[in-house]
């Protein structure tokens, strides 16, 4: 259960602090230590999967912003901030996020446009219920980063990829987000060459998103073993949905595809093949996809939905205005 709470106004900032109990306008104190309490959190729901730990900026103080200018200034601050958006934010380059932050949209109608975000060398970091489109860049892009939480945003329109995960990133889910109007949608690896730093991480989940109509790499894996992909759903996708190279271990468990020529594969482009391990998927109108290999079990406790009902729990569920 959540703390109850007050609100102050601190400059164009709204912080939140615990209320102490009163009597007669006086603070009553018994002399003895407060129990601990949980966090307060904006942050709706848990994760599950490989980003189970995260918490973002819980904890922290919340402010509101409304402006590319305000919403950076807070996105690049130092230590645990929750972060709210409001309407449309404007962006002329990638933003940095820092650690221990958690950026939500109020209402249906935030908005990422313009360029996206860059989650750099952070850990803990949530983002919410916000729409990211018409990126110059990507929508947004993790490196260098650990325990990380995309949960119920739209993806659409953005130069490069929608969200791209790469260099030595770890313990991280992607869960019920709507994309649509992309080509080169999810990478998780960027580059052949780069095992050094990308064999052993780039664990991550990708639960419960939609992939609606987008082109390629819905994901796209190098180096990552075990990735998780499971309870997804993908319809009419253009070129194919998910690649497993260079060595990746990818689990295609419990997805929906309907109207797929290519659901999955081993081996892209000049990538060589990883391992990848398909089970329990429901193929409507689908090609039957390419397995080799082996792949481990996910390291956490999940629940699966029947793949027959995938459908009709993504698309009533993923995306902005579903939290």
């Amino acid at each position: 259960m959540r703390r109850t709470s007050a609100r102050f106004k601190l400059g164009s900032a709204v912080a939140v602090v615990t209320a102490a109990a009163t009597i007669g306008g006086v603070t009553a104190w018994n002399g003895a230590a407060a129990e601990p309490e949980a966090a307060e959190t904006l942050a709706v729901g848990t994760p599950e999967g490989y980003g189970q730990n995260t918490t973002g900026g819980a904890g922290g103080e919340v402010v509101q912003v409304s402006d590319a200018g305000a919403f950076a200034e807070a996105a690049e601050s130092d230590g645990p901030l929750q972060i709210e958006v409001s309407g449309t934010i404007s962006l002329s380059d990638m933003t940095d996020v820092t650690s221990d932050k958690t950026i939500i949209g109020v209402g249906s109608d935030a908005e990422i446009t313009g360029s996206g975000l860059n989650v750099s060398e952070a850990d803990n970091v949530i983002i919410q219920n916000l729409t990211f489109s018409n990126s110059n860049d990507d929508g947004i892009n993790v490196q260098y980063s650990t325990n990380v939480w995309i949960d119920h945003c739209d993806f659409t329109g953005a130069s490069d990829g929608s969200l791209d995960i790469k260099r030595a990133s770890d313990d991280i889910t992607v869960s019920w987000n709507h994309v649509y109007d992309s080509d080169k949608n999810m990478l998780l690896g960027h580059d052949d060459d780069n095992s050094g730093e990308d064999v052993g991480n780039l664990k991550v989940s990708y639960h419960h998103n939609w992939f609606d109509a987008t082109n390629q790499r819905n994901p796209r894996v190098r180096f990552g073993n075990p990735v998780h992909v499971y309870n997804n759903y993908y319809n009419d996708i253009g070129s194919y949905g998910v690649a497993s190279t260079m060595d990746a271990g990818v689990l295609v468990e419990g997805n929906y595809f309907e109207n797929v020529d290519d659901p999955y594969h081993l081996g892209e482009g000049d990538s060589g093949p990883g391992d990848l391990v398909a089970r329990d998927n429901e193929l409507v109108n689908s090609s039957e996809g390419e397995t080799g290999g082996s792949v481990s079990n996910p390291s956490y406790s999940y629940d699966l939905d029947p793949a027959a009902d995938v459908k009709s729990i993504v698309t009533g569920g993923a995306g902005v205005g579903q939290i």
